[in-house]
């Protein structure tokens, strides 16, 4: 998922305004819930690692993966400052390998979106499945039809800042649920003048029966769907659904296909 390449280096700027303490807080308030003391964790498609950072900074310890090189050496030069010994691994996730069993795996900011088929989808749930702790969780985010249908669409977005510009050109193809997004970017150098550079992104637009059936076919077994990061359940309106699975239970014995 290779897709980040200048954007890396002003992707903490744009996305200042990102609830990642709010996510934080509702994955540990779901892991509470369900008994489960963490020990390590880990993030697939941590990106620069603000998510590890936080919850490293909550005495954890974070496994963080991601297949984008750029956005890992800004991760890691962040890791080196703080020293909060965070882990990162440059992975496919959809085929990533630990050293061993996790407490709690998690993939949040439409991380599973990017993945435009949905066999690489079954394949990074299999390996999810394969390196839970037997009790663990797998806490995820996946933005819904509805969301690119009636926020995206085929609309344009501007944002700027005191050192750096976007302009997001998006188009949504309803009927191949795919969302292509064209994004400009302005970043202002040492000597005042701007550079500009150029990327281009698609994402595929999963619905909630599809992931059900993605879980299922993984060996996984669903726990609750949200609406985004709260306690209130998913509905029609929702944009981006929070899915809570954990391996496949039968008569309380754990169960993996």
């Amino acid at each position: 998922m290779d897709i980040y390449n200048d954007f890396a280096m002003i992707y903490d700027t744009f996305m200042e305004d990102t609830p990642y303490v709010q996510w934080v807080d509702f994955i540990q308030s779901v892991i509470k819930e369900h008994g489960i003391e963490p020990k390590l964790i880990c993030d697939l498609g941590c990106g620069t690692g603000t998510m590890c950072e936080l919850f490293a900074d909550r005495g954890l310890d974070v496994i963080g993966i991601d297949g984008s090189e750029e956005m890992l050496m800004i991760a890691r030069e962040k890791e080196l400052e703080a020293g909060r010994g965070i882990l990162y691994l440059m992975q496919d996730m959809t085929e990533f390998e630990l050293y061993g069993t996790v407490d709690v795996i998690y993939s949040s900011c439409d991380s599973i979106n990017y993945l435009m088929e949905e066999e690489k989808v079954l394949s990074m749930f299999k390996w999810v499945n394969n390196y839970l702790e037997k009790d663990g969780l797998f806490i995820f985010d996946v933005n819904l039809p509805h969301k690119y249908k009636t926020l995206l669409g085929d609309k344009v977005f501007a944002e700027q800042t005191e050192e750096a510009a976007y302009i997001w050109e998006n188009f949504y193809d309803e009927k191949q649920q795919i969302n292509e997004f064209y994004v400009s970017f302005f970043v202002q150098d040492e000597d005042g003048r701007y550079d500009r550079f150029e990327e281009v992104h698609y994402q595929k637009a999963y619905s909630i029966e599809c992931i059900k059936q993605i879980i299922e076919k993984a060996g996984l077994e669903l726990v609750a769907i949200y609406d985004d990061y709260t306690h209130k359940s998913y509905n029609e309106e929702t944009l981006r659904a929070t899915f809570v699975a954990r391996e496949k239970q039968v008569d309380g014995k754990v169960y993996v296909d």
